[in-house]
């Protein structure tokens, strides 16, 4: 009688994973405040405004592991037309500002995660707690062109704001399985103490995330998050060498996830 052969060796799991998401931010309200010199403007305008605006937007964030250690990385560009605000007196003198502005944020970082692989399915009560640190790197770029009227007489003012900056960033991003196919995530990060000109007195950085995930098949999930973001920078001095931008967002973020 023939004996049968003895079953093979299971198939070793590879130590490398990976993800992809690529995702829009839709902020319900916007709020920004800018400072050149003696000049200074603000707006705070809701989501219809700011899609009005919109000229380009593009966002991707994914990361890449070797057993439980691994790389994260985060890029986001934004690019919008002429937001118009009233910043003076009505009557007599009037103060009109044209606000328009481009700014990219990339993150990258090292990460350690505790618990189970990132996945689109797991089992009900399967988490993962994933700490990172590393940098974030912060180009803004504002144009604001500001008409003053007095009485019947009108004057415009231009003004350009650019700056480059470099920030230590430090994070957690956390995922619980609700479900087999739904999960819990959240995501919160700082980003501070970063390198700049001499006299430079604050700069800030900070995303707060909270949302559900839905896998859409073995290795796709699609997100749906509310999300918090603001940015405080200013060059510390003071007349026309003042230099400030300080925003804020908060909204909705949708993604689609792949696992690799």
């Amino acid at each position: 009688m023939p004996v049968a052969p003895a079953p093979g060796p299971s198939a070793t799991p590879s130590p490398w994973a990976s993800t992809l998401e690529l995702y829009g931010f839709l902020p319900l309200r916007t709020q920004a405040d800018l400072e050149i010199g003696n000049r200074s403007t603000s707006f705070d305008v809701g989501l219809g405004t700011l899609l009005s605006k919109l000229k380009w937007a593009s966002s991707a964030r994914g990361s890449l592991e070797y057993g439980r250690l691994g790389l994260l990385g985060d890029v986001r560009y934004d690019r919008l037309g002429s937001i118009t605000s009233r910043t003076g007196p009505r009557g007599l003198v009037g103060v009109k500002a044209a606000t328009a502005f481009n700014a990219t944020v990339a993150d990258l970082a090292l990460r350690y995660r505790f618990g189970a692989r990132e996945a689109a399915q797991g089992k009900a009560g399967e988490f993962s707690i994933i700490p990172y640190a590393g940098v974030r790197i912060i180009d803004a770029n504002f144009g604001v062109n500001t008409t003053v009227n007095v009485l019947r007489f009108e004057r415009q003012f231009s003004r350009q704001l650019s700056h480059t900056w470099v920030q230590a960033l430090v994070g957690t991003q956390a995922t619980v399985f609700l479900a087999p196919r739904l999960r819990l995530f959240g995501r919160a990060d700082v980003g501070a103490f970063g390198g700049g000109g001499d006299g430079e007195a604050q700069k800030l950085t900070g995303n707060a995330q909270l949302g559900l995930g839905y896998a859409l098949g073995r290795n796709t999930d699609l997100n749906l998050s509310w999300r918090y973001q603001g940015l405080d920078w200013n060059n510390g001095l003071s007349g026309r060498s003042q230099r400030g931008i300080s925003t804020d967002e908060n909204g909705v973020e949708i993604g689609l996830k792949f696992f690799f």
